[in-house]
């Protein structure tokens, strides 16, 4: 199979309506949104709680994410697991219930180590989010649509950002950030209820083309063993994460940034950031689906090109946001970088997908989500805030703007990866191609046998 050749279009022999695959799709997406919500809200609150409890940069980049991201990827890995084998829809269900949960909690924290533990608890809630939903999503949508689903799924990401910012800004502003924290927090309860209650679990591989639905079950050893031997994977695997750490570690210090160099209160904060990285976010990862499958139709490289040029695209914009002198230049910048860095999501989970067989597909995104965010939500804003509190004693107040450029830099090692990674493609989609072929012959020897 060269490099220029499609894969075969699966006929979509879903047993449900077109308005029903569609629900379901948005109704995931509603609970991708309510994820990043409870997820980032504390991004909004950040200063306000820094000075109520006297923390640093570093306590911060902590909070937001190391110590959040390795209990969220850790515990991923066995609820992936269970998703390959069990009912996702009430996994799902259980996932929001309890993050949500846990989000109202961090409204009661009276010090750092119990807000500490409660966004622990956050994180161990969500991990059992997105890889089941990546598989359900996968199970009602053919390949051929996979990408423009996936990336829809994914726009989530900046939708709850949007939401988030704009509804913790002003709770923040008018209220305190304790009561913020309730608010994004219990609402996700009755979304629990309504995946467990109208979400209908699709039959695993129905949309694929074979007999890859009734292909048996396969063990946490098998599936690791897969993504390892696919030489492609390693490489835009890092890139989806090297890309990560510069949208989470640039994203989640953006709003102190505002403040301490600009002025911005709570409110123009999450005003300002709820337009610029939601509305260009979820526009940039939209793309990044549909560019990916209408180019990747004749050419599977372009699932990864499509993340890499963008993502290169995105530095100079980021440079020229943290180094404008006024803010209505940074912010404009700032809505050109989030959405050419938004561009990666969708495609890199959809090529992820291509390459596993449906029983892998949860584990698949799990493995994948836990490199994307151990690098990315993990190291990126702790890296961040350790590099501000380094140059603090000689830039002062500017500390951040050049932790915040160095940081943007990643994206060129994030290209380089996506673009080894599209050159090694070609050779694993021919390697699975081959093992499919040969698995169907020996299904054929012993149907005849």
């Amino acid at each position: 199979m060269s490099a220029n050749d499609a894969s075969p279009s699966a006929e979509n022999t879903s047993p449900y309506s077109p308005n029903y695959r569609r629900y379901v799709l948005v109704l995931l997406t509603l609970v991708y949104a309510i994820n990043f919500i409870d997820r980032q809200i504390l991004v909004i609150l950040q200063e306000s709680i820094k000075a109520d409890m006297g923390l640093s940069d570093t306590q911060l980049g902590l909070l937001t994410g190391f110590a959040f991201a390795i209990f969220y990827v850790s515990v991923g890995i066995p609820i992936a697991r269970w998703a390959d084998v069990g009912n996702r829809k009430n996994i799902i269900s259980l996932a929001v219930a309890v993050w949500s949960g846990m989000t109202a909690l961090c409204g009661l924290a009276q010090n750092y180590t119990q807000l500490l533990l409660a966004r622990i608890g956050v994180g161990v809630g969500e991990a059992g989010g997105s890889p089941p939903a990546h598989s359900i999503i996968s199970d009602y949508y053919p390949p051929e649509e996979r990408g423009t689903a996936l990336s829809f799924y994914s726009t989530g990401v900046y939708i709850g950002i949007l939401l988030g910012f704009l509804i913790g800004g002003w709770i923040n502003h008018t209220f305190g950030w304790r009561v913020a924290f309730f608010v994004v927090g219990l609402p996700g309860l009755l979304v629990a209820l309504l995946v467990k209650y109208t979400i209908r679990e699709p039959k695993r591989g129905q949309c694929d083309s074979g007999d890859v639905a009734d292909a048996p079950k396969t063990t946490f050893k098998e599936t690791i063993g897969v993504l390892m031997a696919l030489k492609s994977f390693k490489f835009f695997a890092l890139g989806a994460g090297l890309n990560a750490f510069v949208s989470y570690g640039t994203g989640n210090f953006m709003p102190s940034f505002l403040i301490r160099n600009f002025g911005f209160d709570s409110l123009e904060v999450g005003s300002s950031l709820a337009l610029i990285t939601g509305i260009g976010g979820a526009v940039g990862t939209f793309l990044g689906g549909y560019f990916a499958d209408k180019l990747g139709a004749k050419d599977k490289r372009w699932y990864l090109w499509v993340c890499a040029i963008p993502g290169l695209i995105s530095l100079p914009f980021m440079l020229s946001a943290v180094f404008s002198g006024q803010s209505q230049y940074a912010l404009a910048f700032l809505f050109l970088a989030t959405m050419s860095g938004a561009f990666y999501l969708g495609p890199t989970i959809a090529i992820t997908h291509t390459l596993l067989s449906p029983a892998m597909r949860a584990m698949g995104s799990a493995v994948l989500f836990l490199i994307l965010n151990l690098v990315g939500l993990g190291l990126g804003p702790l890296f961040v805030g350790v590099v501000s509190d380094l140059l603090a004693p000689t830039y002062g107040v500017d500390s951040l703007r050049y932790s915040l450029a160095i940081t943007s830099l990643v994206a060129l090692l994030s290209a380089t990866c996506f673009f080894i990674g599209a050159a090694k493609l070609p050779g694993d989609l021919l390697r699975n191609q081959k093992q499919e072929a040969k698995s169907g012959d020996l299904n054929l020897v012993a149907a005849e046998s």
